[in-house]
């Protein structure tokens, strides 16, 4: 009996939502967002800044179809395709503990994740061109790919739309400032 109960405790997930309210395009207000998810069954919905980061409690069978019902929501309503990317908790501590260029001493400006819907292929993950970007540096580290962006984010070659295409994949990416603070809500 208490195995059931602890199977059916809804676990705090991030959602990440890539381009809402990204230089006055894709606008989405956040009320309407943590409706959605209320909606589609999450509890203690919090947003994050404007830009689709909401922290949420949910089981394991709203959570199945999550990503496919906000992003439809959102379609629907706002007319905007949105890719919508979950991790849990734990995996979020395994994020901010796992930053090889945090570890290496690098500056926590510089630092961003993408975070990838699926894990790539170790043959796509060969085929990317580390030097792509210099001096930039990117690691892809399952479900993530860290960055040091020497000079900034909106410099680099290294953006959603060329790992999502040599990964085969969709993904997002977070300031670490984001990350740190995304995982400090859902602690």
């Amino acid at each position: 009996m208490m195995k059931d109960r602890v199977a059916e405790t809804p676990l705090r997930y991030v959602a990440l939502m890539r381009g809402i309210n990204v230089g006055g395009k894709n606008m989405l207000p956040m009320k309407d967002l943590v409706g959605f998810f209320e909606a589609a069954g999450c509890g203690q919905v919090a947003t994050y800044i404007q830009s689709g980061n909401v922290v949420f409690c949910a089981d394991d069978k709203v959570v199945k179809r999550l990503e496919t019902v906000i992003a439809m929501k959102v379609e629907e309503r706002f007319g905007l395709k949105v890719p919508v990317v979950l991790r849990t908790a734990s995996e979020m501590k395994a994020v901010v503990r796992g930053n090889p260029f945090l570890k290496a001493g690098a500056a926590e400006e510089m630092l961003h994740v993408s975070f990838l819907a699926d894990c790539p292929g170790k043959n796509l993950v060969a085929g990317l061109d580390a030097m792509r970007s210099p001096p930039d540096e990117f690691a892809v580290i399952g479900r993530e790919i860290y960055m040091k962006l020497v000079n900034g984010a909106a410099r680099t070659k290294l953006t959603n739309a060329y790992f999502d295409s040599k990964l085969q994949t969709v993904s997002t990416m977070r300031n670490w400032r984001t990350v740190l603070k995304l995982a400090e809500m859902m602690a």
